[in-house]
């Protein structure tokens, strides 16, 4: 399966949302488009043309953990510039509207080529353990509680 033509020679502009419960950091496990490997990150996704930030992050949680949420305040900017890759990420804390955690999908691939394949709430020492993007996510998402942190990741 190869997706990385749909994502590179482009800049693209992704936006991730941060939700916790019981001190727990909720993400979904996928493929990832750029190496291959199976990677956990926050929910979310692309932005399409005339879509707001808080649009996407809104349309992105439904799809794939199957909540409503409320976007709150942009915690982190991120950077990946890999091979044919530029992504821009924008991450911001939400919390839950209503709805129950199920694992969704991604309308954009076939049934058979979903990148999405998991979905857990994980502590701080279980992230450390695991193969998280951004690697923010393992430290400095748990200091920056008072503000904003931007981050720049390569």
């Amino acid at each position: 399966m190869n997706q990385s033509s749909q994502y590179s020679g482009f800049i693209r502009i992704r936006v991730g949302g941060l939700y916790t419960e019981n001190q727990k950091l909720l993400l979904i496990k996928l493929t990832s488009p750029i190496s291959g490997e199976d990677i956990w990150i926050p929910p979310g996704g692309g932005v399409n043309f005339k879509e707001s930030l808080e649009d996407a992050l809104i349309r992105e949680f439904d799809e794939e953990t199957s909540l409503s949420i409320e976007v709150n305040d942009l915690r982190f900017t991120s950077e990946l510039i890999q091979n044919d890759f530029h992504v821009i990420e924008f991450f911001f804390d939400v919390s839950k509207i209503s709805g129950n955690v199920i694992l969704g999908f991604d309308p954009e691939h076939s049934k058979d080529q979903q990148l999405i394949n998991d979905i857990g709430f994980f502590s701080q020492e279980e992230i450390k353990k695991m193969n998280v993007k951004p690697v923010f996510l393992k430290n400095e998402f748990w200091e920056s509680k008072n503000g904003n942190l931007l981050f720049r990741n390569r």
